[in-house]
């Protein structure tokens, strides 16, 4: 399974998606799961980057699992996700600081299709307060924009999230550039 993460991590940042130290991709395998250590360059996760820690209770491992770890925790105990993936996508980010709201609606077709409103969730980075607001969020959409910080994805399979990553930011992406054409001809 480590080689599935592995292929996911480098097509995030292949295609801009996520620097390479940022973000972090996991796996529901049962009551556990795989999920991308702390710092590790997802462009380059070998199995020693993968760390397999359980779902309903911290484990020893939580020391060098991502920072993110009891997110995806909350994650898989609040939604029917067996795949996560967390970027750092530059246009998410840029409109989560932007927004007035508490979500980003799609001026793209395939936005509004695919994705309806992306809800913006607060919370410090690896915190409970954070996992819960997701979570919650998460029940009831398959993305998330936490503000300031990326983007989070879940799906049946990793290539599902991925895809989800994929289309929030190309979202993002033309709802910025269509709000900066409308500021600028006005």
């Amino acid at each position: 399974m480590w080689h599935e993460i592995s292929r996911i991590g480098k097509k995030l940042v292949a295609n801009g998606l996520v620097e390479s130290h940022f973000g972090n991709i996991s796996v529901r395998i049962g009551n556990r799961m795989l999920i991308t250590r702390s710092g590790c360059a997802l462009d380059e996760i070998t199995e020693d980057n993968v760390v397999e820690v359980r779902i309903d209770s911290s484990s020893p491992l939580d020391m060098i699992a991502s920072s993110e770890a009891v997110v995806h925790r909350a994650i898989y105990s609040k939604t029917p996700a067996l795949a996560i993936v967390h970027a750092h996508c530059p246009f998410a980010v840029t409109l989560s600081l932007l927004e007035e709201g508490d979500n980003i609606t799609p001026a793209d077709s395939e936005g509004q299709y695919f994705l309806g409103e992306v809800p913006i969730v607060k919370g410090g980075i690896g915190s409970d307060e954070l996992a819960e607001n997701l979570a919650s969020s998460l029940a009831h959409n398959k993305t998330a924009i936490i503000y300031s910080h990326g983007t989070f994805a879940i799906g049946k399979v990793l290539d599902e999230a991925y895809v989800l990553t994929t289309q929030v930011e190309h979202s993002c992406k033309i709802k910025y550039w269509y709000d900066l054409a409308k500021n600028t001809r006005a």
